[in-house]
């Protein structure tokens, strides 16, 4: 890494660093803006009744390459109805039942990244030391089941590509702050952000590789937040942030000789809840529909003990 970019990333971590600011032992980092009153007014929100489910099914057909020790989900039957209609197993009254396991990595798919997904340093959120992520225990500090109950908030949808009139925007555009304050002033009052909120930025990438193939999806080129917008996103005071990209932000990454540069700011040091592969099309199609961005965003984590990122079903609620 040149020293320059080293000094970037660095002086921006310590910039926008949240360390302390919920107390020495908070594990929830920027869920802490999601108050008990903002809750209730999230769900003040619903008006039509319609719920749009924001995952990529998991199936074997999914984005991932195997690259970064990522594979898509393997299922598998434990009990099948053919297995009942052999007879096996053999439980009275003509009793019967399937059962099946799945195997995957936990952020193969829509998924969460936890605030001990990303270090700076040798450091997680908080200031915790990398070293309470073990092999034996997962996270002994911010594991992902301390969210478990704690994103239920109101979301907004900042869709970037109808802002640019585009389909997918380019692989390796970075989105700047005016880009973001754009989008919001061309969608209209709905869609002003606040504290508290789950921003959620949809770049039609998703969409594309659902339609032509994935290609480099996972890992690969991908339109995404331009390291400029840290600022943004601490200034904000935003809840939790998601993304229809493997990434979140814009890939190739824009420091020379860096890897994931925002994303070392934004977990480990402002304690930003980041979320990926969310599937973004069925509700920007309703929002352009209706010219309401807003709704209640119900997405909690499975609350896998000591893991550092879980599967999710997002739902937005209109």
């Amino acid at each position: 890494m040149s020293s320059d970019t080293e000094n970037t990333i660095h002086e921006t971590a310590e910039r926008y660093r949240n360390w302390g600011r919920w107390g020495d032992d908070d594990e929830a980092g920027t869920l802490n803006y999601v108050t008990p009153e903002k809750i209730a007014a999230s769900a003040r929100l619903v008006r039509r009744g319609v719920v749009f489910s924001l995952a990529l099914p998991y199936d074997a057909s999914g984005p991932q390459t195997g690259d970064f020790g990522r594979t898509n989900p393997i299922h598998v039957m434990l009990l099948s109805g053919t297995d009942h209609l052999a007879g096996e197993p053999d439980l009275p009254h003509g009793f019967g039942a399937s059962d099946d396991a799945v195997t995957m990595p936990l952020q193969c798919g829509t998924q969460w990244d936890g605030l001990a997904h990303i270090f700076d340093r040798g450091h997680m959120w908080n200031g915790y030391s990398a070293g309470e992520v073990t092999a034996y225990r997962g996270a002994v500090r911010n594991g992902i089941e301390k969210l478990a109950n704690r994103i239920v908030t109101r979301g907004v949808l900042l869709d970037i590509a109808r802002y640019k009139g585009v389909a997918s925007v380019e692989p390796g555009y970075a989105i700047t702050e005016e880009d973001l304050a754009g989008c919001i002033e061309s969608q209209g009052e709905s869609s002003a952000v606040g504290r508290g909120d789950a921003v959620l930025v949809r770049t039609g990438q998703l969409g594309a590789g659902k339609q032509d193939g994935w290609g480099t999806y996972a890992g690969g080129d991908a339109p995404g937040l331009s390291f400029s917008t840290a600022d943004w996103l601490h200034r904000s005071e935003i809840a939790c942030l998601a993304t229809d990209t493997w990434g979140v932000e814009v890939r190739p990454n824009e420091l020379t000789d860096s890897f994931q540069p925002l994303h070392q700011v934004m977990v480990p040091n402002m304690g930003l809840v980041v979320g990926e592969i969310f599937d973004l099309e069925g509700l920007a199609d309703d929002c352009a529909d209706d010219g309401v961005y807003e709704f209640m965003f119900v997405a909690s984590p499975l609350p896998f003990t000591g893991g550092v990122g879980s599967p999710v079903n997002p739902h937005a609620i209109k």
